[in-house]
């Protein structure tokens, strides 16, 4: 569902608040300092900008996008994609509309752009400037939708879209991906550790990408849409670091169902699982269709799968669906000190461990991830979905 067309991928004008048009303008803050800013400041500016409470906005987003490519790569020189890919549209045309300002002028403009970010949260500007990151602590602002750093030798990749509590955008199911094979290929990272930010992990399927789509479209879009779930499950079993899911909330839909595919999964006791298929003519995804049974035992798992029942934390460690279940006033601490222990441990040894536990599966869970994608293709298309989609919709109004 996620993979189907945004309802509108940036604000009207119309509602544009007065701070972003501020950070819009192509002229806002070429006053505001004589000299260019140093590489060491653009790489500051762009773990400030990770670090922001609020999240900016997409137009402002694909503004920073746009003057990171820049920064990095000079004018644009990719091919406008095509087809219904209306977020790698929007990338685009925002990196193709700066033209041909040069690498130092768009550095600059992103590291004053960020500066009137932290301004607005009442943060001190200037220590954008002052304040690098530490040799140990990476960070790669080339994402929209997730955060991914490193922190000595273990990956984070946080979800973040706290306003939609972390709903998943075609584009996050791309991203998160790519976040993974990132950290497979660094020699540097030994465990990864996935998570949501705010208070929730994810609410799954962001379903506002069902709205607009006409009836002579729905068939190529469902088709994208089960090539890119079925990429995106691809993407955790061929991982082959340990993965940890640090669930700090609610965890829904896919979100839930790809906890299976976890060598460990921790939660806060604030957090529940939930696969409200049922409820909206779709089935399971995730290769939870074989996962749940396995771990929960298949009468248990039926009444997740079949009937939507909703779990406590507590509930899916008894499942077996959660390792272990911590308060929410320690759950980041306690996660925190895991995972560094974890990530010291010999990398070589860990890998090999993990491709023998999984191995025998691996092939057969990318049979399964086929068959539940390709089912979901068909349901998406069918009366019974558009109806109980339309339902939800009509009880979120």
């Amino acid at each position: 569902m996620s993979f189907l067309l945004r309802k509108q991928l940036l604000p009207s004008c119309k509602y544009m608040s007065r701070f972003q048009a501020t950070v819009l303008a192509p002229h806002s803050f070429h006053t505001l300092r004589p000299l260019l800013a140093s590489e060491a400041q653009f790489n500051s500016a762009k773990t400030r900008l990770n670090s922001l409470r609020d999240d900016p906005g997409n137009e402002v987003k694909l503004k920073m996008y746009a003057l990171f490519k820049q920064a990095n790569d000079g004018p644009c020189n990719k091919p406008k994609p095509g087809g219904f890919d209306f977020v790698g549209k929007a990338k685009w045309t925002a990196w193709n509309g700066l033209g041909s300002m040069t690498k130092e002028d768009a550095r600059q403009e992103y590291v004053n752009i960020v500066e009137e970010l932290v301004r607005a949260e009442g943060g001190d500007p200037s220590a954008t400037e002052a304040t690098e990151a530490s040799p140990s602590t990476q960070d790669d602002s080339s994402f929209n939708t997730i955060i991914y750093e490193v922190i000595g030798k273990a990956a984070k990749i946080t979800l973040n879209r706290p306003k939609t509590k972390n709903s998943i955008t075609r584009e996050m199911y791309r991203e998160v991906p790519a976040a993974l094979k990132r950290a497979d290929e660094d020699k540097n990272v030994s465990v990864v550790v996935i998570t949501g930010a705010g208070n929730y992990y994810s609410s799954g399927n962001d379903l506002n990408n069902f709205a607009n789509i006409q009836p002579d479209q729905m068939k190529q879009v469902a088709e994208e849409g089960g090539v890119i779930l079925e990429n995106f499950v691809n993407g955790f079993l061929d991982f082959s670091k340990p993965l940890i899911a640090a669930v700090n909330g609610p965890a829904i839909g896919v979100a839930c169902t790809t906890l299976g595919l976890f060598d460990v999964v921790y939660a806060s006791d604030t957090a529940n699982f939930y696969t409200p298929f049922p409820a909206l003519g779709q089935s399971p995804e995730g290769c939870s269709s074989y996962t749940f049974p396995q771990m929960m035992g298949a009468a248990k798992a039926n009444e997740v799968l079949l009937f939507g029942r909703k779990l406590t934390a507590n509930e899916a460690k008894e499942r077996s669906l959660v390792t272990d279940v911590f308060p929410e006033s320690t759950f980041q601490s306690e996660v925190n000190r895991r995972v560094e222990e974890y990530s010291l441990l010999p990398p070589l040894s860990s890998i090999a461990s993990k491709d023998i536990i999984r191995q025998s599966q691996r092939d057969f869970l990318k049979k399964v991830n086929k068959k539940e994608s390709d089912l979901l293709v068909k349901l998406w298309q069918s009366p019974e979905c558009f109806e109980a989609v339309m339902n939800f919709f009509s009880r979120q109004n």
